[in-house]
């Protein structure tokens, strides 16, 4: 078997393994093996690289590729290691920037070996210009993922204000962007210029920025797996220019699932798919997005306690506020206390609860949370006017009345959690701020509400020290049925 034909072999069971870690990880108990299928595959892509590489070139690019493998993955370990949870959604969109700047400095490699250096021959002369157009839409592609996730990355981790950019005719930089895309993509496949790459790279990377920072705060977990797609797309068209089968099949994979999640939560937070990609959804909170709208009324930990002991059933709703306390090991103790008492204890999860899809759902089953007790929002709205207590435990937007009470509020029409239908709300928070959409919130001034401030980790302790010693019991059957999240 010759090198080319085992580096073909390799790319094909890499490829079958990145589509077994994808079906994997669709599904809780089969996530840790779809983990394994992507490493394993990711593993054999690069050997199979600096093997095929080691047949063709000197030693001298062969160490130089050992060597940006070594230093990423030494960068990568270090950074899987240092990272949070509440960290995982910009550490994400700063790979996604990765993957952009890569596709990036591929079409300019391509453009300055094949027009610049005069090497057309390697290309059959009826294919130039299709190469041509492949070097423009990649180098476009991968700037606006550059920026776009750069800007991501910025909003995520609070470098700058969540709130959508506004210039005037926002709508319309965006449509005369991508026009003019469109005509420098002709006229470079039709007479290819170093003013024309130049001129697209600029745009592009302004394009990618206006993008996202038109985006408001509330709809950034949209943005993110939208990017995971553009990243795909990027990647995708530098394995054209690099005539790398694995790299168009691995970037078309994340391209088109990335699309298709995205599509998911488009329809979950009933947002459009197509004003997503044109980065046109995000809306300007109203001023004053933090003015209180009456008055709160404050709960302490032992009285939440008493509300929870007398209670017949418990929602508990987790935001990304959990998440920064990492409260979810003394809440998964709260709900195995509470159902050693016999009290009906569920979560309700929204689709885009935290800053990145099943983000809630992971640091949940990491402090060992049943499964069959995690619902979603379709699974659990109907229940909260039979709810006798709702924990709202850092999540703001996502249980906004306003979304379905005020027509001109920035989250207008998307679906929440109606949390405010239960006999108590008990909100964990630590202070009247407004969420990351910068709108605030009715439900913190509702009769049935009730403020409980300070660190959601330490306010859950406090309960539980207040309900008294552990039991140590099994949990009780819950007396009514509970339909599985899976």
């Amino acid at each position: 078997m010759t090198s080319m034909t085992a580096s073909r072999a390799a790319d094909l069971v890499a490829a079958l393994l990145f589509v077994l870690s994808l079906a994997g990880l669709s599904r809780h108990r089969t996530s840790r093996a779809g983990v394994v299928y992507g490493i394993v595959g990711m593993a054999l892509a690069l050997a199979a690289t600096v093997v095929a590489s080691a047949q063709s070139v000197s030693a001298g690019p062969v160490a130089l590729i050992l060597l940006a493998t070594v230093i990423g993955a030494a960068a990568g370990l270090w950074r899987a290691r240092r990272v949070e949870m509440t960290q995982m959604p910009e550490l994400i969109a700063v790979l996604h920037s990765f993957v952009g700047l890569a596709a990036v400095l591929v079409g300019w490699n391509s453009y300055l070996e094949v027009e610049a250096h005069g090497s057309r021959g390697r290309i059959a002369a009826e294919l130039i210009r299709i190469h041509h157009a492949e070097v423009f839409i990649g180098v476009f592609i991968g700037a606006v993922t550059f920026t776009g996730s750069v800007v991501a990355y910025l909003k995520l981790s609070a470098r700058i204000k969540s709130r959508p950019l506004m210039l005037p005719g926002k709508n319309a930089l965006n449509l005369g962007a991508l026009a003019l895309f469109v005509v420098l993509t002709v006229w470079f496949t039709v007479s290819p210029g170093l003013p024309l790459m130049v001129a697209v790279t600029v745009l592009a990377l302004a394009l990618g920025w206006h993008l996202v920072a038109s985006i408001g705060g509330g709809d950034m977990p949209v943005v993110v797996s939208m990017l995971n797609s553009y990243s795909g797309w990027a990647a995708a068209a530098a394995g054209f220019l690099l005539d790398n089968n694995l790299l168009i099949v691995t970037g078309a994979l994340v391209g088109s699932s990335g699309a298709y999640l995205s599509y998911i939560m488009c329809q979950a937070m009933n947002r459009s798919f197509l004003s997503v990609i044109a980065g046109g959804f995000g809306i300007e909170a109203p001023p004053g997005g933090d003015d209180e709208q009456g008055e709160h009324r404050e709960i302490r930990a032992h009285e939440a306690a008493e509300l929870l002991a007398r209670a017949r059933s418990v929602v508990i709703t987790p935001g990304y506020g959990m998440a920064v306390a990492q409260a979810q090991h003394p809440v998964a103790e709260l709900t195995r206390r509470l159902r050693e008492r016999g009290v009906e204890v569920r979560f309700g999860v929204h689709p885009v609860a935290g800053r990145l899809p099943g983000h809630m759902n992971v640091l949940l089953a990491e402090a060992k949370v049943p499964y069959d007790i995690v619902l979603e929002m379709d699974e659990i709205n109907d229940d909260f006017a039979d709810t006798s207590v709702v924990l709202v435990i850092g999540a703001n937007d996502t249980v906004n009345p306003s979304a379905t009470e005020d027509p001109a509020s920035p989250i207008a029409g998307m679906p929440v959690l109606r949390v405010w239908e239960a006999e108590q709300v008990v909100v964990f928070k630590r202070s009247m701020a407004s969420g990351y959409a910068g709108v605030q919130n009715p439900l913190f001034f509702r009769e049935n509400s009730s403020m409980l401030f300070g660190d959601a980790k330490q306010s859950v302790e406090e309960i539980l020290r207040a309900l008294g010693p552990d039991t140590g019991r099994e949990p009780a059957a819950p007396e009514r049925g509970v339909t599985a999240a899976r």
